[in-house]
């Protein structure tokens, strides 16, 4: 009689002959005590563990009371693509190859990204155990706007590359969320309060998660100014976007139509009525009349439908 199928094990049961499965899987960023609770399992269970540094998994390992009873092999920036084709030949032979780093997911900003396209050009099953991840962490504890955002990694290390990357961001309407390291913070913050201004609002989110977690918000001059006593630990830097400068003018007919302009990105009306105001340079009032009441047909324009209760607007 068949095993019945183990509930941790993402998929339909495999066929013998099948390919294997390739696990990405999330490590604490901190506290060993975050560790997803799969994560154990699956240390347990693989065949193969490729890791960043081996010997932070045996620390790992031995706090999480787990024994690897699979082949361990290291997989970091210096050997990613020479470890990657003799990885991928056991997922064909039908191992589970799990994927760890030394902290967070594999592949964002670490080793991962060259074994994942590997194994879905050839077909295998990639999954991931998910958990902890220092860019959502840092995002989220910003106080920043967190609606729209993007990840820019770590920056360039020489200056002049530095310099042209965050010009090409001058005008990114998204939060921003870099990866830095310590001892290059204070360029870093430097050269974004150059390229955009030290008004800038930003946050230095340190050693999240651990004893020493420290997060520090204010414009991009006076974060300049406190990563100058110097910097430890692991760093990620959160950045608020430019300020949305999209011109409208104030004809009823533009109004309208940059009200349904952001309508259609899903702003919400009463959001996109205040914001159309605001870049007009028009009273509030005016946009939301113009939006809800009958437009006169010798317009020749579409009256715009009525929504909510007769009397709401905008306060």
């Amino acid at each position: 009689m068949p095993a019945a199928p183990d509930p941790a094990r993402t998929g339909p049961p495999r066929e013998p002959g099948e390919p294997g499965v390739l696990v990405l899987a999330a490590t604490p960023i901190g506290r060993v005590a975050d560790a997803p609770p799969r994560l154990s399992q699956e240390l347990a269970d693989a065949d193969v563990v490729a890791a960043e540094d081996t010997r932070r998994l045996r620390r790992l390992t031995t706090d999480l009371g787990v024994t690897v009873t699979g082949r361990v092999v290291s997989y970091f920036e210096g050997n990613e693509s020479a470890r990657t084709p003799a990885l991928l030949e056991s997922l064909l032979a039908g191992d589970r190859v799990l994927l760890v780093t030394d902290a967070g997911m594999p592949s964002v900003s670490d080793p991962g990204y060259r074994l994942v396209a590997a194994a879905v050009e050839a077909g295998v099953l990639v999954t991931a155990v998910p958990g902890p991840s220092a860019v959502l962490t840092a995002l989220a504890v910003s106080g920043l706007p967190v609606d729209r955002f993007c990840f820019e990694g770590f920056l360039p290390r020489k200056a002049g590359e530095r310099a042209r990357r965050l010009a090409s961001l001058a005008a990114e309407e998204r939060t921003m969320v870099f990866f830095e390291a310590p001892h290059r913070t204070e360029a870093a913050l430097a050269a974004m309060a150059q390229a955009w201004g030290e008004d800038r609002a930003g946050a230095v989110c340190r050693e999240l998660t651990k004893t020493h977690e420290e997060v520090r918000r204010g414009p991009l001059g006076e974060l300049v100014t406190w990563a100058a006593e110097g910097v430890r630990g692991e760093v990620t830097i959160v950045v608020s976007g430019a300020a949305v400068t999209m011109a409208v003018d104030n004809d009823p007919a533009s109004l309208r139509a940059a009200v349904a302009d952001l309508e259609a990105g899903g702003t919400r009306r009463k959001e996109a009525i205040v914001e159309v105001a605001r870049m007009a340079g028009v009273p509030k009032r005016e946009v939301y009349d113009l939006v809800h009441k009958q437009v006169p047909q010798q317009t020749g324009e579409q009256p715009w439908e009525q929504h909510g209760p007769a009397g709401g607007g905008v306060r």
